[in-house]
């Protein structure tokens, strides 16, 4: 049994943690060296272009296509994405869901704010009265 599951290959999906594209998903499509890859989004599907990254700026997920081979084309890229329903899966995923949410509290207004801790308040309110009973 493998310790790890999650390896650097090309066509493995991972999301960008650290720079100008942080928290946006591209695709491992060449290994240059031990701590440097080239990835691509295709940037029509995520907003990532093809360029040379460290491996510590990723997050590798659990999704890795088979079909993409080493240094493949952007047309290919876009096209396993696609046909493989990936992106689809991904946003099926906890962790994505949770990036969501993070990204919508980060968005939030001073009183989106405080029609949270309104309804906050109203819930606890009925489940202490829920308890009494």
């Amino acid at each position: 049994m493998s310790m790890f599951k999650r390896f650097v290959e090309p066509g493995r999906l991972a999301l960008i943690t650290y720079g100008p594209c942080t928290g946006k998903l591209c695709t491992i499509t060449d290994i240059v060296d031990q701590k440097r890859v080239v990835v691509d989004g295709p940037e029509e599907l995520t907003g990532v272009r093809r360029h040379m990254m460290p491996i510590k700026r990723l997050s590798l997920t659990d999704f890795c296509m088979k079909t993409v081979k080493r240094g493949c084309k952007e047309k290919t890229l876009k096209k396993a994405l696609t046909e493989g329903g990936i992106m689809e899966k991904w946003q099926a995923t906890s962790w994505a869901k949770k990036l969501k949410t993070q990204e919508a509290r980060k968005n939030m207004t001073d009183f989106d704010r405080f029609k949270v801790k309104c309804a906050k308040q109203k819930r606890s309110k009925e489940v202490k009265k829920a308890l009494k009973k």
